[in-house]
This record gives C-alpha cells, structure tokens and sequence, in this order.
C-alpha cells in the first residue's frame, strides 16, 4: 500500500476510532431526555448544544469540502443552538445525521479521484485542502465528544469501566 493510500485510510479512521478516547457511540448513546437541555455549574452549554453544534459544524466542513457554491456562515453563532431540542428535534435524529455526515466525510477521504491536498471547491486560500478540512472535523468532533462526557459526568450518567471503547 502506498503512503497516500495509508494516509487517507488514516483520515478515515481518524473521524471515528477509540483508540485514544470513547468512541462515538459509547459517549452520545442514552443520554437522557430530560437532561439534554440542563447545563450545570461551570459548564457554558447543555449536551444538546454540544451535540447540535457539532452536527452543525460537521456539516458544515462537509459542504465547505464538497461545495463549489458554499456560502460562508455569517456569524459563528448559526453553529450554536438554543439550549434543548425544539419540537420536531432529537437526539437521536440528531446523531444519525452526524453519523451520516461522519459517513460521507471518510467516503471522500478514502476516494482516490479526490485530491486531498488540493485547494476545496469554495477556498478562499491554499491552505483550505479536504485534506485539512477531514483532520478539521476529526479534532472539533473530539473536543466536544470530552465535553459531553464530562458533562455527563457531572450529571451523574456517566459509567466508566470495561468496555468503555
């Protein structure tokens, strides 16, 4: 296998592995209903917020990558939402769509058609490649994913301990 070979497989595991921390599922699985919308002491968002931000912004970097006609967000605040779902919101909806997103990002990182180091579609400087944008997402979906847990750790829903990948 050659080196850009085992370099896109690399950006493809790197949206999703556990080997370095929870995974995924194990830290956005069962998150209780009534305390999605609850923020405790100390913490500036609520698990939804967390979640719903980096769905956002998952999605966002998609598009960005993908998206000859992307349109720049006009402030950082349209990847923030309110503090719980609204009506026709969920969780779950919620994490299947970054799981698709999550999907379609290591698809693009593992088709060889796809230049990983060329300028994206939208760029607006040569540094903007999908190469950066996959190792973008990788590193924004890991920082929330520790915030979420230990916010549920503070909630009390939170079990460390064997299979915890």
């Amino acid at each position: 296998m050659d080196a850009l070979q085992q370099m896109r497989e690399l950006l493809a595991r790197q949206l999703d592995w556990g080997e370095a921390h929870v995974g995924f599922e194990r830290a956005l699985a069962d998150f209780p209903g009534e305390l999605q919308g609850v923020a405790p002491p100390g913490f500036a968002h609520t698990g939804w917020q967390f979640l719903e931000h980096m769905r956002r912004a998952q999605a966002d970097i998609l598009d960005f990558c993908v998206n000859p006609d992307y349109v720049y967000p006009g402030s950082l605040d349209e990847y923030w939402p309110g503090p719980a779902p609204l009506p026709g919101e969920s969780w779950e909806a919620t994490v299947a769509d970054l799981t698709e997103d999550r999907e379609a990002l290591k698809r693009l990182a593992l088709d060889e058609s796809v230049d990983l180091f060329a300028p994206v579609p939208a760029a607006r400087s040569d540094d903007q490649t999908i190469a950066r944008g996959l190792i973008l997402a990788a590193d924004h979906n890991a920082y929330h994913l520790g915030q979420i847990i230990a916010l549920r750790r503070v909630l009390g829903v939170w079990q460390d301990g064997p299979g915890w990948r």
